[in-house]
């Protein structure tokens, strides 16, 4: 007969052999060693992630910083400009008469005594304005021309004329050459400056730009650059009224942003 194999009882069995099992710390006892495991596996779960979470977090970090970029935007607006066409420009002023230059005269310097070989002929009326006529004036009323020419300045802007200037190959190809050309400067870039400049400039006659200035400022980093920008931009297709082209005021609104 196979010999039976007696199963040993268990500590808590026998501890609590002759006593209520019904209460609470035999069932506290034959719990304890899976209540254990599992608050050691919690604390682990803890523990893992304390230390974890801040290298995931300062990875992520690193690589949002890396993927970064710099960028410069520019956007044309509307800046209400007024819509009713320029009154025609007035007619020129009538050209200078012509200066006739007339000859000073010179009294004659009284002398105790006259040599022979010093006297000389003094030229009558009708020669001396023989001379000037052929010689001198023709020379004055050129140089009064010339003066007059130069003394003629530029007439003011118009805001709005009937043929707007254009930039070669329009607004997209002047958004395009301002931000390939604009460099975002350094000192604004350390201390987070951004903002938008308004910049103002005149489109001459001939299609050049001149008169540049800053309607609105945000810095004078930005504005300074703004300005060099809008001073090399190429000659405009210049703007017309009546067919004539005259200056005419431009404006550009640009976006400095920091992405």
């Amino acid at each position: 007969m196979a010999q039976e194999i007696e199963k040993t009882p268990a500590f808590d069995d026998i501890v609590f052999e002759d006593r209520n099992k019904e209460y609470g710390a035999y069932k506290l006892r034959k719990k304890y060693n899976r209540t254990v495991i599992i608050a050691l596996g919690i604390g682990v779960v803890i523990l893992a992630t304390a230390v974890i979470t801040p290298y995931l977090n300062a990875k992520a970090s690193e690589n949002r910083s890396k993927r970064a970029e710099r960028q410069v935007e520019i956007k044309m607006e509307n800046l209400n400009t007024p819509t009713e066409a320029a009154p025609p420009p007035p007619p020129p002023p009538p050209p200078p008469a012509d200066v006739v230059q007339q000859q000073r005269y010179i009294p004659p310097v009284v002398v105790d005594s006259i040599k022979p070989e010093d006297v000389k002929q003094l030229m009558t009326a009708d020669q001396a304005q023989t001379e000037v006529t052929n010689k001198d004036v023709v020379e004055v009323q050129a140089q009064v021309k010339e003066e007059v020419q130069e003394a003629e300045a530029e007439p003011e802007p118009f805001v709005v004329v009937e043929e707007m200037p254009m930039f070669p190959g329009g607004d997209a190809e002047l958004l395009k050459y301002i931000a390939e050309h604009t460099q975002y400067p350094e000192i604004a870039k350390e201390n987070n400056i951004q903002g938008k400049v308004i910049v103002r400039f005149c489109v001459t006659a001939k299609g050049g730009v001149s008169q540049v200035s800053i309607l609105k400022g945000v810095d004078p980093e930005l504005d300074k650059e703004a300005i060099r920008v809008v001073n090399t931009l190429p000659a405009f297709k210049p703007g017309k009224q009546g067919g004539k082209p005259v200056p005419v005021w431009y404006m550009v609104p640009i976006n400095f942003t920091l992405k």
